[in-house]
């Protein structure tokens, strides 16, 4: 029991926001997991539908949670981490879940590679039921690849360490999408980032109103922001890859699409 008690508190954040079809499950997955000393704090933007009624329900687990307006997502998870106190730190998006043993894997890891600022393992896709529908390109990343647009790290199975976050954070607040990228960026330049391959510590859910799919455009031109933030050139690898994404977009999106409507049918 004490060995138990003396391992290092996990802070995770939830930011949330009229996503009540999904939420319980969500915070579920992290009041679930099998490991003694977890802080959990939910960030809801005043939602509208039974978001709020559904963290009534587990509120007496909660560390903190509020629901009041705010600028979206991003300054929801910075308003959670700013009242975070553990060593390791993460956040799960309110259709996300994480799968059952995933911060015992991720601390232990952690613990026994001092040298290592975040890790991250394999990630699925799932659809509004809960199906595994593909799997994230996860793969080892650093700095150099980063910035040629080399982006295989899954946010949702990524945990990091709380004092480099100190460090090198907030989030950006202006970025709608591409913030993930942009702590990746940061936290590569004063840390190594490790991927444990074979480890599915999280569930990232497809489904019409996803941010994902509602947004992707925004996402490359915000990574070039960072890109030319940190000096890059316009002829770097990255600036090739959002241009052949652009041409790629039509496609990618009725890919996309496809793979909802094929769900939804299997469903009916």
């Amino acid at each position: 029991m004490g060995a138990e008690s003396s391992l290092p508190l996990i802070s995770i954040v939830t930011p949330s926001f009229n996503q009540g079809q999904f939420l319980e499950e969500t915070m579920l997955s992290v009041l679930e997991q099998d490991y003694p000393n977890i802080e959990y704090i939910v960030i809801d933007g005043a939602s509208q539908d039974n978001s709020v009624e559904i963290i009534h329900k587990y509120a007496d687990r909660l560390a903190y949670w509020a629901s009041e307006p705010d600028k979206g997502q991003t300054e929801a998870i910075n308003k959670g981490f700013a009242r975070a106190h553990g060593e390791i730190l993460a956040w799960i998006n309110s259709d996300d879940t994480y799968n059952p043993g995933a911060f015992r894997e991720a601390v232990t890891f952690l613990q026994s590679q001092a040298a290592v600022g975040a890790v991250y393992g394999d990630l699925h896709f799932i659809d509004e039921s809960g199906r595994v529908v593909g799997q994230f390109p996860a793969a080892q990343t650093d700095l150099r690849r980063l910035r040629r647009g080399y982006v295989h790290i899954p946010q949702p199975a990524t945990f990091f360490r709380a004092d480099l976050w100190r460090q090198v954070g907030p989030l950006d607040d202006s970025f709608f999408f591409a913030m993930d990228y942009d702590l990746w960026v940061r936290l590569a330049q004063v840390s190594q980032l490790q991927y444990l391959p074979g480890r599915v510590w999280a569930n990232f859910r497809l489904h019409a109103g996803a941010k994902t799919v509602d947004a992707d455009a925004r996402c490359w031109p915000e990574m070039l922001r960072v890109h030319y933030r940190d000096g890059g050139s316009r002829f770097a690898p990255i600036v090739l890859k959002y241009y052949a994404r652009k041409l790629a977009a039509p496609y990618l999106h009725w890919r996309l699409q496809r793979k909802f409507s094929r769900s939804t049918n299997q469903k009916g």
